[in-house]
Formats: structure tokens, sequence, C-alpha cells
């Protein structure tokens, strides 16, 4: 199947509608018995569960989606609008789901098969491949339905979690479909509300998806469809192969974005915010690769930590500013999304199940993606730390797979951003995934707090400016300069010993070797420093390498860059980009070193407060029982 951009004829679809509508008006289908009654019990939506083993057992059922969608409000013969919209996008998509498979059919030997099989049986060989397309066509279509039927339907409540997995079945595409539409009757069954009909439609759509995916591996025959890129813009759907479709339609992104000459201090990680956008940027939607991912420097993961109040919600909107500005500019989609500690819940699982779908939406290879975790020391947790809830441990496990699992692919059209008050709270393998620290510190010097008290006073004055050169001190290139000398040598007193006493013993770093000494005497002072450290390290070497300015003329207009071929982004890229120097090696070993041993020594603070509290505790309540006992009213 051709890797580009597939789209599907609206006669194609059109063409399966009659048989579409009979799936959703009554079907038949053979089920294993679970041994629950088909009736409810009086006055509930709950049914009798028999106690008598029947697994082996299998049973007709009669399926009639449209009288069961209907039966959610008995007392109107007119279907509401929900009702409706979930009966239409089921036809929909199971006429969508069988022009899909006949594009599969097309795309190998799937078609030219079935027209042999239909003049005479099979056999042999041929019978095998052919049994093996057909069940992988079956699957492509369930696939196709549940992507649908996820990404059409608008559900916001609290997705239930008795929602069980179909009866899957694989023989042919329409028994695939067949399974699915008798999988979601029973799960709208008894739906309190049109609001509830719509959540348990959805949270279906869901749950088959992950069943779906689970058995993805039992099919050998899936290999033309992994690269499939089909795109109906009626529906604006969009299926890229096996990839887990978006939860729903993205919606107009409204934000307060920031441009950079608003952003005060914090120069380094303002100047590689501007150049992570322009990174980003120079994704090849064709390819689905980005340039610096193949030569160097790309940024998939950061964590940026600082005091209250020193603008990390300002780098935020910077970053989407300018990203939400590119992609217009471009004409592509553009995906925002923050996690936050509203999506950790209560029901188990469903805290990562929340965080999955966040970081599949950002992933989504048809777009530029940008993904933050806001207080990331609250939303995921220390897997030492027992005080925390299961919903914060299982976001701590996804974050981890997700950003440097053995699944995890790097397609350069997103970053995710980390930001923390206190980042020595966040568990340390999962903060060591983090490719680059900002140290976000806001506003340092005289120079500074003029410009930040000018901006946020605004012009309702008459108040003479003095002698200032206003916000020449924020020009980036300028003050990125000072700011990575300042790193020259370290700043954390831990890391300022292990320092001076490697100058001490080997002088100023001249080869590969020194500076390999220099690292594994870091990691004798501060544990945590690991081989991960090391690779963080390099990367942000790497970047420093692809320290170049793209010129801000390649954005301007889309066909000066951004939508030139992905061989040629990779040549101009490749045209602006120098050798790294010891000196950048130094400073970003000391940049990340710091942030180290910053945490470490934060961390180590906060356990000997907390002893000390607990020690006083402890001292003033023996004295008080004391008391208590002289008094004769204690009664331990």
């Amino acid at each position: 199947m051709d890797t580009g951009l597939t789209t599907i004829p609206e006669a194609d679809i059109e063409k399966h509608r009659a048989t579409a509508h009979s799936f959703i008006t009554r079907i038949v289908v053979l089920e294993d018995s679970s041994g629950q009654s088909g009736t409810a019990l009086a006055g509930t939506n709950r049914r009798f569960v028999s106690t008598v083993s029947t697994g082996s057992v299998r049973k007709t059922r009669e399926i009639e989606l449209a009288k069961t969608v209907g039966a959610i409000r008995p007392d109107d013969q007119l279907m509401s609008i929900s009702q409706h919209t979930l009966l239409y996008r089921a036809r929909r998509g199971l006429a969508i789901a069988l022009a899909v498979a006949d594009v599969f059919a097309r795309g190998g030997d799937l078609e030219s098969l079935q027209a042999k099989n239909a003049r005479a049986p099979l056999e042999g060989d041929e019978a095998t491949h052919f049994k093996k397309l057909l069940t992988a066509s079956a699957y492509v279509s369930a696939f196709t339905l549940a992507s649908y039927l996820l990404q059409t339907i608008d559900a916001d409540g609290e997705a239930p979690n008795d929602i069980a997995e179909p009866d899957f079945l694989f023989d042919t595409a329409q028994d695939a479909l067949k399974a699915l539409i008798a999988g979601l009757d029973r799960a709208i069954s008894g739906a309190k509300d049109d609001a509830d009909l719509m959540t348990r439609a959805r949270a279906f759509a869901r749950t088959a998806i992950d069943g779906l995916l689970t058995r993805k591996g039992r099919f050998d025959g899936l290999g033309t469809f992994e690269n499939a890129h089909i795109r109906i813009d009626a529906d604006d759907f969009t299926i890229d192969g096996f990839d887990v479709a978006p939860g729903k339609k993205s919606k107009p992104l409204v934000m307060t974005f920031k441009k950079p000459d608003e952003v005060v201090g914090n120069h380094i990680a303002k100047y590689q915010s501007v150049k992570l956008a322009k990174m980003l940027m120079a994704y090849d939607f064709d390819r689905e690769l980005n340039p610096f991912v193949e030569l160097g420097g790309f940024l998939f993961t950061f964590i940026g930590d600082g005091s209250p109040g020193t603008g990390k919600t300002t780098l935020i909107q910077m970053i989407a500013g300018l990203l939400h500005g590119y992609c217009q500019t471009a004409g592509y989609q553009f995906v925002y999304e923050n996690f936050g500690v509203d999506q950790i819940s209560s029901y188990q699982g469903k805290s990562g199940q929340n965080c999955k779908q966040f970081i599949t939406n950002v992933l989504n290879p048809r777009a530029i993606g940008f993904g933050t975790v806001d207080d990331i020391d609250q939303v995921a947790a220390k897997r030492s730390d027992d005080r925390a809830s299961a919903g914060q441990q299982e976001i701590t496990g996804v974050l981890m797979e997700a950003f440097s699992g053995a699944s995890t692919v790097i397609r350069g059209n997103c970053s995710f951003g980390m930001f923390s008050n206190y980042p020595e709270n966040v568990d340390d393998a999962l903060r060591q995934r983090a490719g680059a620290r900002w140290l976000v510190d806001g506003p340092q010097s005289r120079d500074d707090y003029i410009d930040i008290f000018v901006l946020l006073a605004g012009k309702n004055h008459k108040i003479p400016l003095g002698e200032h050169d206003l916000y020449a001190a924020q020009e980036i290139q300028r003050a990125v300069e000072n700011a990575y000398e300042g790193y020259s040598k370290p700043h954390e007193d831990g890391l300022v010993k292990v320092y001076d006493r490697f100058m001490k013993e080997n002088g100023e770093p001249k080869t590969m070797a020194d500076v390999g000494t220099y690292l594994h005497q870091i990691k004798e002072a501060e544990p945590r420093f690991t081989g991960r450290a090391v690779k963080n390290v390099t990367d942000a070497i790497k970047m420093r390498a692809m320290d170049i300015e793209l010129p801000d003329e390649w954005f301007e207009k889309p066909e000066a860059f951004m939508h030139k071929s992905y061989d040629d982004k990779k040549a101009m890229i490749e045209e602006l980009r120098g050798p790294f120097s010891m000196e950048m090696v130094m400073q970003e070993i000391n940049r990340y070193a710091d942030s180290e041993f910053r945490y470490s020594d934060r961390s180590d603070d906060a356990a000997v407060e907390k002893m000390i509290r607990d020690t006083r505790l402890r001292e003033r309540a023996i004295r008080e029982i004391e008391g208590l006992k002289a008094k004769g009213a204690w009664n331990g």
C-alpha cells in the first residue's frame, strides 16, 4: 500500500451503506455464554448472573442496535440529537470500515485470491495464505470502526468501569464488525440518559481499541497496513496505520500567547524554547521524520524547574504561541495538551489511561505536538512514596515508558515539557528521562528587574525611564552567550568540590579521556549521575553543535523551508551546523550535573527537616505525657 496519504472516494463508501444500515437494524451473532441473563432485574439495570459455569456454551443473540438506542428514552417516539448521532456514526463507521477493508484487499493479494476462490475453492498454501489475509482484513475493519467511533463521538463524562470487551471474531470483515456492534449494543444497554449513552459508547470504542492492540501480534498479514495513511475529509477522520487515533477532534486552541520579547530573564530556557519551536517545524510529514532526529540535537523531553513566579507558565505560553503561529503559516495541524492533577482519577487504571491518551494525542504523527505536565511533582509520584495514590503511581509508569521505554519512537514532530517548583520530589528515573534541564530562575540582574517592571507597568503614565537601555539585556543571542559562559565553572557547592579536585589533579581538560575522568568523579560524588545522565549530557552537547539560528525568513513563508522535501531540509540545516568544542562540553556537563546536585541537596534538606520536625514533636509529646503523669491524668 502507498505510504502516502490515501483518500477514499465517497462513492466507495456509499456502496456499503445498505449493508451498514442492516447491521444497525438487525443482526444475529453467535456468542460465548457469560452466564448473564438477558433480562434486567425489576427496578434495576443489573442482570442476574448464574452460579453455574456455562463458559463452553455458545448461543445466538439477536442485536437490534436502533431499538436499544431508542429505548434510552422510551417515552419519546422521536430520537434525541445524541441518539440519532450515535446511530448515524455507527452506520457511517461501518460503511467506512468496509471501504477500508476493500482498500486493504486491493493493496495486497487478497482481492485476487477472493476472485480465485469464488471460481473454485483454494487449496494448500494458497488456502492458508487466503485465510491469513482474510483474518487480517477483519482485524483492519474492526480497528477502523473502533477508531472512527473514538474520533467522532464527543463525550465529557467520566468513563464507566463496567464496559466489557466485545466478543471478537475475525473470520471475515463482516463478522468482525458484527461482533463490535454486538459489543456496542451491550455497552449502551440501560444507559440512564443521553450523556451516559455517549460516554458509554466512547468508552466502548476505547476498550475495543485496547483489546484489538493486545491481539495485534496474532496477525501476520497486516504489513501493508502498518504504513497506511487514510483520510476521510467529510468526517475529519484519519487513520495512520495502527497508531491509536486521537481521542476526539481537536478544538481551536484558546490560550494567552507570549512573544519572546515579553519574557524577561530565563535566558538559556528562552533561547532553547525558540530553538525548539523552529526545530519542530523542520518535521517532514511525508517521511514522518525530522532532520534534527537524524543529525542529532532533537529535544524530545525536558524539565524546567524554578521557584514559584519565575516564569514557567510564561515559557509554556511562548513556545505554544510560536508553534501555533508557525503552524498557521504552514497550514499544519497543531496539538497542545497539558496533563494536570485534574486528570488523576479515583478509578483504578483510569489515571494511567488518561495519561496514555494525553501521550497519544501529542504523538499524533500527522500534527505538530507540544505536551506539558505542569507541577509534575504533584501529578507523578516517586515509586518509593507509600503516601502517593495509585493513580499517581500509574502516571509515573506511563510517563517513564512513553519518554524512554522499549517502544518509544521519536519522529521529531512533538516535544514534552515537565515543569515543577520542587523537582527533587519527582522520581529519579522519571526525572532522568528528561533530556534537557532548564533552570527557570526568572529575572536576575538589575537590568532584568527594570525591564520587567516597565513591561508589566504598561504605558498609562508619564514617568521617565531614566538611564537604561530598555530590553537590551533581553537580546537572546547576547544574553545566552553570557549565560552559557557562566557554566564554564559549576555553581552548586557539591559539584564545585568535584571540579576543583579534578582541575587540581588533571588541569584543564584536553582529551576525551579527561572528560571521562571528570564524569567518573561526578558519579563518585553523586550516585544519581548514571549512564542515562551521560546520554542526556551528550544529547545536549549535540544540540549545542546544532546551536544554529534557523533564519526567521525560513518560517515567514511555507515554501521557503517548511514545505520543502526532507532531503532539502536536511541539507539546509547541515550547511549551518559546526563541530562542538571542549568549552561546550564542559558547560553542558556542569549545567546538567549542577541540576542533579541541586535536586539531591534539596531532597536531602527536605529529609533532614522532616527528621528534625519529627524528633521535636516526639520530644514535645514525651514532655506533655510526663506532665500528665505528674498530674495523675495519664491513662496510657
